[in-house]
C-alpha cells in the first residue's frame, strides 16, 4: 500500500487507543524533544518554510476531505472566493459527497467530482492533477493523516484545529511541510476574527505598552450536541472524553493571545504546566436528559470539565488557555490582552462588539469603556475590504471567509502565508503537552521550538500589508 493510501488501524477504530498516546505517544528524537526543548535534527535536503511564499496560481483548486457539519459548511465559502474553485468532495460517507456536490451546483458552481465509501476514498481524489490545496475537515483522530497525506501528494493543506493531536505527529508534519516544500495551514478562523486582529494591531502599535498577559479560551457549551445522535457522526467528539484527561481544543482562544504577541516572530512558549477540574458536566447532563438506553450510558467520561493550561514564554509574557465544553455557560473565548498601559477584554460588554478597553493616558478613574471606537481605527485591512462579503458567504460572524479569502488571496498573488507550519505545530502542541503535564500531576512541561530557532527573528504574520486580490481570468 502507497504512504497516502496507508491508513493505520488506530485511526481506522476511531483513535480508541488514543488516551495513553496523548501524553506517551511519542518516538525517541520527539520524545526526546519534548523533555528538553531542543528539536531534532533535520534531514539532508530538508529547508525551513519560514518566508517561502506560495507558487502563484491563477485559479486555486480546492479538494475537501470531511463534508460533516464543518466540512459542508465550508465548500460552499470556498467557491465564493474569486479565483477559487471546489474540484474535489470527498467523505467515508458517499452520500456526503453527493449533497455536497449538489449544492454546489445548485448555486451555479461547476460541480466536483465526488468520492466516498470507505476509509481511502481520500487517497483516490489525491491522485487527480486538478488539486492546488485540500482542505481538511475530518475527526480530530484522523487530521495528521490527511493533512500529510495532502503535503505527499504536492499539495498545500489547510487543516482543521487540531493538525495533530500527539507530539511525534505535529513533528512529523513540520518535517513532511519542509522536506516537500508545500504548506500546511492550521485553519484558525478565530485569528482572523474582527476584535482578534484589531487587538493584534493595537498591540502592535503600543497602544497597551509592553505585552505581559493574555487570556484565551474556548469555553462552549456543547452537551446538547455532544449526546446527539446526529450531530457528530459516531459521537467522534464526545469519545474523546473518555480517552484522556487534556485541553482538547485550546487553539481558539489560545492562537490569537499567541499571535498578538509574535510568538515564533521574535518571542516563543517555552513551558506548559495544566491543571483539571472533576469531571463532571458531561455525567450530570446524561443523568438529568439522556434516556437510559443510550449507548452514552456504557461510557465513562474522564477529560475534566475546565481544563486550563498557563503557558510562559521566552520573554516572561503569561499566557492562559482555558477549555470547556460540558459546563452550562454562555459562549466566551475570553480574548483578553494586557500590558504595561492598558488591557482589552473580550465577551464581556454590550453589543455590538462585546468588548471592553482600559488605557492609559486615554482613561483614568479605573472604569471600563467600549471598546467600539478602537476596534474602528485600528480594524485590520482584510475586515475593510472583505467584511461584507464575509457576512454573506461565512459562518462564525464572517470569520471562516476572511480565512479562506486570505489564503486564496496569497495563493493567487504568490505571497508568504500568515499562518505557518510552525505556528499551527506550536498552537496544536497545547493538546498532548496538557495531557503531558496532568499526568504528571499538573509539573510543568517544556514547548519544543518547531522553528529550530528561527523564532528570535522578527516577521511578518497576520498583521500584514493590505493587498488585492488578482483579477479573475
Amino acid at each position: 500500500m502507497s504512504e497516502i493510501a496507508a491508513v493505520s488501524r488506530r485511526l481506522l477504530l476511531g483513535g480508541a487507543v488514543a488516551t495513553g498516546a496523548l501524553a506517551a505517544g511519542m518516538s525517541a528524537a520527539p520524545a526526546a524533544a519534548a523533555a528538553t526543548g531542543a528539536a531534532p535534527g533535520r534531514r539532508p535536503g530538508q529547508k525551513s518554510m519560514i518566508g517561502v511564499p506560495f507558487d502563484v496560481h491563477r485559479t486555486v483548486r480546492v479538494a475537501v476531505i470531511g463534508l460533516g457539519n464543518r466540512g459542508s459548511g465550508m465548500v460552499t465559502g470556498w467557491a465564493a472566493v474569486p479565483g477559487c474553485t471546489v474540484t474535489a468532495v470527498c467523505d467515508i460517507r458517499a452520500d456526503r459527497a453527493r449533497r455536497a456536490a449538489d449544492r454546489l451546483e445548485s448555486k451555479g458552481e461547476p460541480r466536483p467530482a465526488e468520492y466516498g465509501g470507505s476509509a481511502e476514498s481520500y487517497a483516490r481524489m489525491l491522485q487527480r492533477e486538478d488539486i492546488d490545496l485540500v482542505y481538511v475537515a475530518t475527526p480530530w483522530e484522523f487530521h495528521y493523516e490527511h493533512g500529510r497525506a495532502a503535503l505527499l501528494s504536492g499539495r498545500h493543506a489547510v487543516v482543521e484545529l487540531p493538525i495533530a493531536t500527539e507530539l511525534r505527529q505535529l513533528w512529523d508534519l513540520v518535517d513532511t511541510s519542509e522536506r516537500t516544500r508545500r504548506h500546511l495551514l492550521l485553519a484558525e478562523n478565530c485569528c482572523y476574527g474582527r476584535n482578534e486582529l484589531a487587538m493584534l494591531r493595537m498591540a502592535h502599535a503600543g497602544l497597551l505598552g509592553e505585552i505581559t498577559n493574555g487570556h484565551g479560551g474556548y469555553l462552549h457549551d456543547l452537551r446538547e450536541l455532544l449526546f446527539s445522535d446526529t450531530y457528530y457522526t459516531d459521537s467522534w467528539r464526545r469519545l474523546w472524553h473518555t480517552r484522556s484527561t487534556a485541553s482538547l481544543y485550546p487553539m481558539h482562544g489560545l492562537a490569537p493571545i499567541a499571535a498578538a504577541m509574535d510568538v515564533n516572530r521574535g518571542d516563543r512558549m517555552v513551558t506548559l504546566r495544566a491543571t483539571a477540574s472533576e469531571p463532571r458536566g458531561l455525567a450530570d447532563y446524561r443523568e438529568r436528559f439522556v434516556p437510559k438506553g443510550h449507548p452514552s450510558w456504557k461510557e465513562t467520561y474522564i477529560n475534566g470539565d475546565l481544563i486550563t493550561c498557563l503557558i510562559e514564554t521566552a520573554k516572561g509574557r503569561i499566557i492562559r488557555a482555558e477549555h470547556d465544553v460540558s459546563s452550562p455557560r454562555p459562549y466566551s473565548r475570553i480574548n483578553t490582552l494586557a500590558g504595561s498601559r492598558g488591557i482589552v477584554e473580550d465577551y464581556a460588554g454590550p453589543a455590538p462588539t462585546g468588548a471592553r478597553i482600559y488605557i492609559e493616558p486615554d482613561h483614568s478613574g479605573h472604569t471600563w469603556r467600549d471598546f467600539e471606537s478602537y476596534r474602528k481605527e485600528f480594524d485590520h485591512w482584510l475586515w475593510q475590504k472583505v467584511g461584507d462579503d464575509a457576512a454573506n458567504n461565512g459562518g462564525h460572524g464572517g470569520m471562516d471567509y476572511v480565512l479562506q479569502w486570505r489564503t486564496v488571496q496569497l495563493m493567487r498573488a504568490g505571497l508568504v502565508p500568515d499562518i505557518d507550519v510552525y505556528d499551527s505545530a506550536a498552537w496544536c502542541s497545547a493538546v498532548p503537552l496538557s495531557a503531558a503535564s496532568l499526568a504528571r500531576g499538573g509539573r510543568p512541561v517544556e514547548i519544543p521550538d518547531f522553528t529550530r530557532g528561527a523564532w528570535r527573528k522578527s516577521r511578518p504574520g497576520l498583521d500584514s500589508e493590505p493587498g488585492e486580490m488578482p483579477p479573475v481570468g
